[in-house]
């Protein structure tokens, strides 16, 4: 007799099913024997030349997951140790960009503006915050950070080292102890009279590097400066922002310029920002 059982379809819901039995390979792991993973340095773009000696770049290299350094809207950041097991090893901040579903770029429209993809369904796609849309804005976003970096770097402007560009995972340049404990942020800071002009002086030099290439940083606060060992290092650098590409150019470097001042003149410092914002701009090419 024909079994008039219905059949359930594929649309219905499906919540009164048995829990799947995951699969299980009949190969063993492959994974490393200790740590988390291999070292993804083979497969991913690396920093310019030449690479620090403290950069771990062995084959052989193990990472592990140290903990969190960072959350963000956009981006966590965590602590990885690279290391050969009984050899060399170092620390880095993984910068991972959220996933479609958690991720909030909430500053996409006037940090993109100068900034184009040739196929116009993926502009569309990132207009319109498709799923697929968001997934290339992430990428950008990580991509265009580790670009960034490499050529402040190069230039000799104060940020962390990008070791390497894997997807939407960036690895940095640690900045802090060798135990692991993160440089502070320069919002976090009481420093003295001497040590602020000190300060203002090293972030005027680090801004003028950037204005020097056509670019101010897009998102400068005292929380995206870190102060390693009393030198400051400009952090979270995904939009940095074209001067004379980006029709909102100038605007973004006066909110920049005015921010930092303010974190400084609010501490006793005698600053110039409206000085600062000029000698940006000469050195822009913009006056």
């Amino acid at each position: 007799m024909r079994d008039r059982t219905p059949r359930r379809r594929r649309f219905d819901d499906d919540d009164d099913l048995p829990t799947p039995v995951p699969y299980e390979p009949d190969e063993p792991d492959d994974g490393p024997p200790t740590g988390d993973r291999w070292s993804t340095w083979a497969a991913s773009a690396h920093g310019p030349d030449p690479v620090p000696t403290w950069v771990v770049t062995a084959e052989g290299a193990v990472d592990t997951e140290l903990g969190v350094l960072k959350t963000g809207k956009e981006a966590d950041v965590h602590l990885l140790e690279r290391a050969v097991p009984g050899g060399p090893s170092c620390l880095l901040a993984a910068k991972r960009y959220r996933s479609p579903e958690h991720r909030a770029f909430h500053r996409d429209a006037a940090y993109l503006e100068g900034r184009r993809v040739r196929r116009s369904r993926e502009t569309r796609a990132m207009a319109r915050r498709t799923a697929f849309g968001r997934d290339l804005l992430a990428g950008r976003w990580a991509a265009a950070e580790f670009d960034a970096l490499g050529t402040l770097h190069a230039a000799g402007v104060p940020v962390p080292y990008p070791v390497q560009l894997d997807g939407t995972e960036l690895l940095l340049e640690f900045l802090g102890t060798a135990d692991g404990v993160a440089a502070p942020r320069l919002a976090a800071q009481r420093p003295g009279p001497e040590r602020l002009l000190d300060w203002w002086a090293q972030l005027t030099e680090a801004l003028v590097g950037l204005a020097r290439l056509g670019w101010t940083h897009g998102d400068l606060s005292p929380y995206n400066v870190l102060v390693d060992d009393g030198r400051l290092v400009l952090i979270d650098l995904p939009q940095v922002v074209d001067l004379v590409g980006n029709l909102h150019g100038e605007e973004i470097l006066v909110r920049d310029v005015r921010r930092v001042a303010e974190w400084f003149t609010a501490r006793g410092a005698d600053v110039d920002a409206g000085a600062l914002f000029r000698r940006l701009v000469a050195e822009a090419g913009l006056g």
